[in-house]
């Protein structure tokens, strides 16, 4: 499988000289099956730039997945230029978020007085579709899901393709059980002898003393995960808004010094705009 990322930043999307390493753009990352298909994770401002692309690649189908759906996971829904495109099909995944399906919640958000076109108006054949939910298939792609530590029915997921594994859990709250959160032996046992794990870091352990609860991990928690799930490669995700970039260095660097001081040949890299890597 091929993974790129198209935003990486938490909250909001931001711009500025002290973001232009890690980027800008919210959540939104790019599978692409060694079969062919595009799954598509989360709707944030990078899928803008996504969208483009797969305009310009001519790809004719693509599957959505949402962790959740706060602002910074949905906002660039409208701007995903493939919706534009009469002969694409956009398969959504239909599931519920406190109480509303998918198709509610972007109706309500793509509406007057918040949004001057409505998802009927889009020429795309959009499709919500329910299989998409607990363990499924997409072309070559085996796939798990999770309840994340974070807020309503939110979701983290886990892709494997040819004996290859990537797990993705951004909000996720290592530290603190949100409502549907699981314990954190069962995050351990969805990330055991992943190649790569993203995991949401938003919080260094100095800044999480305040903010315990809040639906995000601490670097020292998604450390202790990666360690006792064995992963090849931890992603540092969800960047919190205001990190610089010389500060997501600082987090790698002490990634790396927690894996060499305890032997362990994970490494670690903090997952940029572009990223990309194949497994």
């Amino acid at each position: 499988m091929r993974i790129k990322c198209w935003g990486a930043r938490g909250s909001i999307c931001v711009s500025g000289n002290q973001y232009t390493r890690y980027g800008g753009d919210t959540t939104c990352f790019e599978i692409q099956a060694n079969s062919g298909e595009i799954v598509i994770i989360d709707a944030g401002t990078g899928i803008r730039r996504l969208g483009k692309h797969l305009v310009q690649r001519e790809i004719k189908t693509c599957y959505l997945l949402l962790t959740h759906t706060h602002w910074d996971h949905i906002i660039g829904l409208p701007f995903f230029h493939p919706l534009f495109h009469e002969n694409t099909t956009v398969h959504i995944q239909d599931r519920t978020f406190a109480g509303l399906t998918t198709k509610n919640v972007i109706d309500q958000v793509m509406c007057m007085p918040f949004f001057p076109v409505e998802l009927k108006d889009y020429n795309a054949n959009i499709r919500f579709d329910s299989s998409l939910n607990n363990r499924f298939s997409i072309g070559s792609l085996d796939i798990e899901t999770i309840p994340t530590s974070h807020s309503q029915n939110s979701m983290g997921y886990r892709f494997t393709e040819n004996g290859k594994t990537f797990v993705f859990l951004t909000d996720n709250e290592l530290g603190y059980t949100h409502s549907q959160g699981k314990r954190i032996e069962e995050y351990i046992d969805f990330s055991t002898n992943a190649d790569v794990l993203f995991h949401d870091t938003e919080y260094t352990d100095d800044e999480y003393l305040n903010k315990t609860g809040w639906g995000h991990s601490c670097l020292s928690d998604v450390l202790d995960l990666s360690a006792r799930a064995s992963v090849g490669q931890l992603g540092l995700i969800h960047i919190n808004q205001d990190r610089t970039d010389d500060q997501v260095d600082a987090m790698v660097a002490q990634c790396r010094r927690f894996f060499n001081d305890h032997h362990l040949s994970t490494s670690c890299y903090a997952v940029s705009t572009d990223f990309e890597i194949f497994l």
